[in-house]
Order: structure tokens, then C-alpha cells, then sequence
């Protein structure tokens, strides 16, 4: 019952912090747009939260071995809440580029936490049951964030006042528990060159995954402005995307247990690029159109890493897994600094068209990139077990280190 309870208030406070976070992002997006940033103004947004994302993923395993579990989840909302609530302070696009920054921080860093904890609380016995029930919040309260914004109003005190209402209330679970904090385990050793040797294909998944869904997370509300779609439309075309990529999970999962995961990857490029090239050519469509436009790209584009870093974890072994992990990480949250700020000034350049041009070109490349790889090296003779991966640390690969085992 008490490791239940442990799990619910972790779970809890990942469902309050999704809301804060998932939806600050389309918010300051359709603000941006209301205030009259510029279309890369809007785009640096994005980038700046993810800058913050990097470096808190490297900073937080340091402070929690300073502080404890508890004081650096405190640090971190708190880093998180003033973020949100300095945006009522000023209509300058530079300083909400720096508070975005302090946002990305608070996720990074009470990501860290959490995880952290579940994989002190976790046995065996439990661990799939837990991090089933973690995948479902994470996705499932995504999906809901991108729906925060049909019923806040944009550039509103009201709006970010709520939201940092909701970042602040993420303390209370692990504040209110009485359970002592666990022992803080090493972080891993962060090893870019480790992915990039392990598997150059996996690299280059991990880099176009990063491309489509932070571009398209960060900057895709400018595409649904553009087109037409009002706040409450572009919430549920945000949410789409998510659904979609959730539904991909099982079907794309079981074929890629089933196939060399370089075809998996290969061939969702392909549709991506599909999908992409319906999207960017098609004018007149309507909202139930964009909608299912936007459900066929996260259901193409939303499985690329988890297929990428199961390709890497084919090709490594068992004492590499968590700094293989690491290094993933490292190189999405590289690819999703550049990617909402490219994005933008093409939109800015060519029209909304051009976000679905860009990660179009990105997938084109991944396809021969995946081609030439696949002339390179043989499948691999024993592959580990497809899972959804969440890109939320640097140290999720500790938790999912025992579903990275080889298949039988």
C-alpha cells in the first residue's frame, strides 16, 4: 500500500507538471502572436526552453546529491513557477526567451527527481507494472496539456497565473510524503561520441525525431494561426499530433519486434515524408482535415525514437545501456534546441507550408542515411524488446534497463 502511494504522488506530480509545462509552450505561441513577435522571436521560444531542458538535465543529478531528492524538486518547481509568472512582468520577447529557459530547467530537473525515485522504489517484480502506469500519465497528460489552451486565453495574466497556480501544486505530493528519499544513485557518465560509435543510424534517428516533434510541439500553433484555426481548433491540432503518436505505440512496437528496425525506420520516413507533402501542398482543408492531417504526422513521425534508441540498444551491451541512454538524450536535446528556431524563420521566410517542407527534408535524409547503413552493417543477431521510450533525462535509461534486455 505505501509503495502504491509513493507511485500515485510521484505519478501525480508528472500529471501536474505535464499540464505546467504542455501547455506553456502553445500558449506563449498564440501570446507571441497577440503581442506581434516576430515569427523567429516566437521560434527562440522554443529553443530557449529546450537550452534550459539540456542543462538541467545535467545539472539536476549534482544537485540532488547535494540536497537530497526533495529540496532539489522544490528548487526546480520553484524554478519552473517563477518562469511562468515573470511572463505577466514584461511583453519583451528577449527576457520570456529567458524565463522559457528557466522553464526548461523545472522539467529537466523534476523529471530527473521523479525518475529518480521510481528507480529506488522499483523491484522486479513491480517494474512493469510502474512504468506502464509512468508511460500512460506521461502520454495521457501530454495529450491533455495541448488541450490547456482552448480555454486560456492568449498574452492574459489569467492564463499564466493559472498555469504557475498548477506548477506550484506539483510539490505538494512529494512534499506531503512520508516516506524517506532514497539513496541518490551516480549519475551516468555523459558520453555523446558512446551513441554515435554504438550506432550512427540510431544518432541520426534520434536527431530527425527531435526535429519533428520539437519543431512541430514549439512552433506548429504558428502553422495553425497561419491557416486559420482559432485557439480552441489549434488545441485539439496539438492534440492530435500527441493522439496519434500515442496510438502508434502498440502496432508500431510489434513490427518492430518483428523486422529489422532499420525497415521500421525507414519506411515511417517514408510515410512521414508522406504525410509531410500532403500537409505542406494541400490549401482549402478543412478543420476536421487538419486535424487528421496532423493524427497521420504523430502517428508517423512520434515512434522514430523510441525505434532509433531500440536499434542503438541491439548493438550494445548490457553494462553500456544507461550511458547509451544518456547519450540519445544528449543528441535529441541537441537537435531540439535548432529545431523550433529553424523552423520559425522558414515559416517567417516561405509560409506556414515550409514547418512541414523542413521535417519532410529531414526525413528524406534519415531514409538514405538509413539506406547507406544498412549496406555498412549486418541486422543485428540479437535485438532487445521494443519500448516506448519517454525523452524526459538523461537517466530514464536506469528505468528502462530492465526492459532492454535481448529477446528470446
Amino acid at each position: 500500500m505505501r509503495l502504491a502511494l509513493t507511485f500515485t504522488a510521484l505519478f501525480l506530480s508528472v500529471v501536474l507538471l505535464q499540464l505546467s509545462s504542455g501547455g506553456i509552450g502553445p500558449l506563449d505561441a498564440l501570446s507571441g502572436v497577440a503581442l506581434g513577435f516576430s515569427t523567429q522571436e516566437i521560434g527562440l521560444l522554443g529553443s530557449a526552453h529546450f537550452a534550459g531542458f539540456f542543462i538541467g538535465c545535467w545539472w539536476a543529478p549534482r544537485l540532488m546529491g547535494e540536497v537530497g531528492h526533495a529540496r532539489a524538486f522544490a528548487v526546480f518547481t520553484a524554478l519552473g513557477t517563477l518562469g511562468i509568472l515573470g511572463h505577466v512582468l514584461t511583453e519583451s520577447a528577449a527576457l520570456w526567451s529567458l524565463l522559457r529557459v528557466a522553464q526548461g530547467l523545472c522539467i529537466a530537473g523534476a523529471y530527473t527527481v521523479i525518475e529518480a525515485w521510481l528507480q529506488a522504489k522499483v523491484t522486479n517484480e513491480t517494474r512493469g507494472r510502474a512504468m506502464g502506469a509512468y508511460r500512460l500519465t506521461d502520454l495521457g497528460s501530454a495529450l491533455a496539456a495541448q488541450l490547456v489552451i482552448s480555454v486560456l486565453p492568449p498574452a492574459h495574466y489569467i492564463s499564466y497565473t493559472l498555469l504557475a497556480m498548477v506548477c506550484t501544486a506539483a510539490l505538494l505530493p512529494l512534499a506531503l510524503t512520508r516516506l524517506p528519499q532514497p539513496v541518490m544513485a551516480a549519475a551516468p557518465r555523459l558520453r555523446p561520441g558512446l551513441a554515435w560509435a554504438t550506432s550512427p543510424l540510431a544518432v541520426a534517428g534520434v536527431l530527425v525525431a527531435a526535429l519533428s516533434g520539437a519543431s512541430f510541439r514549439m512552433v506548429g500553433p504558428l502553422y495553425g494561426a497561419e491557416v486559420g484555426l482559432p485557439p480552441s481548433q489549434i488545441a485539439f491540432f496539438l492534440a492530435a499530433f500527441v493522439a496519434g503518436g500515442a496510438l502508434a505505440q502498440l502496432p508500431v512496437g510489434w513490427i518492430a519486434d518483428r523486422f529489422d528496425r532499420r525497415h521500421v525506420l525507414i519506411w515511417l520516413s517514408v510515410a512521414a515524408i508522406a504525410s509531410c507533402t500532403f500537409t505542406a501542398l494541400a490549401t482549402g482543408l478543412s478543420p476536421a482535415g487538419i486535424m487528421a492531417s496532423a493524427a497521420v504526422f504523430g502517428l508517423t513521425t512520434y515512434p522514430i525514437y523510441s525505434i532509433a534508441a531500440a536499434h542503438a540498444h541491439d548493438h550494445t551491451e548490457d553494462d553500456r545501456r544507461v550511458e547509451l541512454s544518456a547519450a540519445l538524450m544528449f543528441w535529441y536535446a541537441t537537435g531540439a534546441i535548432a529545431a523550433p528556431w529553424l523552423a520559425s524563420v522558414l515559416i517567417g521566410t516561405f509560409g506556414p507550408a515550409a514547418l512541414f517542407t523542413l521535417i519532410a527534408a529531414g526525413h528524406a535524409v534519415l531514409v538514405v542515411f538509413g539506406v547507406v547503413r544498412m549496406r555498412a552493417r549486418p541486422p543485428a543477431e540479437h535485438r532487445t524488446r521494443y519500448t516506448y521510450t519517454p525523452r524526459t533525462t538523461f537517466a530514464v535509461g536506469r528505468l528502462l534497463k530492465g526492459f532492454r534486455t535481448p529477446k528470446e
